[in-house]
């Protein structure tokens, strides 16, 4: 495993003027994770896998999915809350997507979400044109049999946001709405809103919300419509980081960065844990290269992005210590 906040020890020949250097022979220098001056840039994809001796699958890459396994499922479901933090600013030159939900279910619903360098849509219910306009967040929710088409009724935008609903990786609604994320601490929060009949039948919107840890700015992402009043949230979790393609980047780079997820509160509370995992595809129709490891660090997963290597490891447990309830 790299260790991304470790500068091995420097042998300068000169210091510049008006830069002042510590050396000390034989001390190794670091910098915390969380320092903003990490950079993320790393060679291609390319020039990385012809080093390792791989072949390059097509994308999205899942670089990493965490799975989290719960006892038993929660009813009466109102609220869900995941921390997420990003130890350096990712430029919009990279298409991240980190997704503190990579899938939820409630009722047999599914839906995701999460912070992305490029989200993209269409500003209007009314357009189909597809616009950029760099980093953001999302919301998203499939039919219930993924392959009866939900329309824009379901979705309601926030002032500049965005919104899609199509069929190309089974159909789904989406909310989206730009903000300039950066290095930090955020909770995305999906909540329970505000009920309404149709045609005789029960629906409810959830909302969806990303609450910056350093200032407490809230951020309204948007709302999603639900079918029906009372909701159980299954007994399990899912998240993951993954490098998508777009029109406006085609082929995105592989930013070194690291990630940490919390553990996934329901109601306010974490759920009793059964098992917790990390898969890596190295193989199948989601397949990514090999580029990520995540370890546990007590009820935290910690997720370290770099450099394609040739290893194929499916998947690995995460021995997670969760305080009682």
């Amino acid at each position: 495993m790299f260790d991304f906040g470790r500068f091995h020890l420097i042998h300068f020949r000169f210091v510049a003027p008006l830069v002042l250097l510590a050396i000390i022979s034989g001390v190794v220098f670091s910098q915390g994770a969380g320092d903003k001056a990490l950079s993320p840039n790393q060679p291609s994809p390319a020039e990385m896998a012809e080093k390792a001796g791989v072949k390059l699958p097509r994308l999205p890459w899942h670089m990493a999915d965490i799975w989290w396994e719960f006892a038993s499922e929660t009813k009466g479901f109102e609220r869900l809350d995941v921390e997420v933090t990003i130890d350096r600013d990712i430029p919009d030159a990279f298409n991240l997507y980190v997704a503190p939900v990579g899938i939820a279910r409630i009722n047999n619903m599914d839906f995701y979400g999460g912070l992305q360098t490029n989200i993209n849509g269409w500003q209007a219910k009314e357009s189909r044109k597809r616009v950029h306009p760099g980093k953001g967040a999302i919301f998203s929710r499939w039919s219930a049999d993924k392959s009866t088409p939900i329309g824009l009724g379901h979705v309601r935008m926030e002032e500049g946001g965005l919104c899609e609903s199509a069929g190309y990786e089974g159909e789904f609604c989406s909310v989206r709405r730009p903000f300039t994320w950066t290095s930090g601490t955020y909770t995305y929060s999906i909540q329970k809103g505000k009920k309404e009949t149709i045609e005789g039948k029960a629906h409810t919107w959830f909302d969806c919300v990303v609450t910056s840890q350093k200032d407490g700015a809230k951020t309204p992402i948007g709302s999603l419509r639900f079918e029906g009043n009372d909701f159980s949230f299954w007994a399990r979790h899912a998240a993951f980081v993954e490098i998508y393609s777009t029109e406006k980047i085609p082929q995105s780079g592989i930013p070194r960065c690291v990630v940490t997820f919390g553990y996934p509160r329901i109601n306010g509370k974490g759920p009793e844990l059964k098992s917790a995992f990390a898969s890596y595809n190295p193989k199948g129709r989601a397949a990514s290269p090999q580029c990520a490891t995540a370890r546990a660090e007590a009820d935290k997963v910690v997720i370290e992005i770099g450099p394609i290597t040739n290893r194929e490891v499916a998947r690995e447990p995460l021995g997670l210590k969760i305080p009682s309830p």
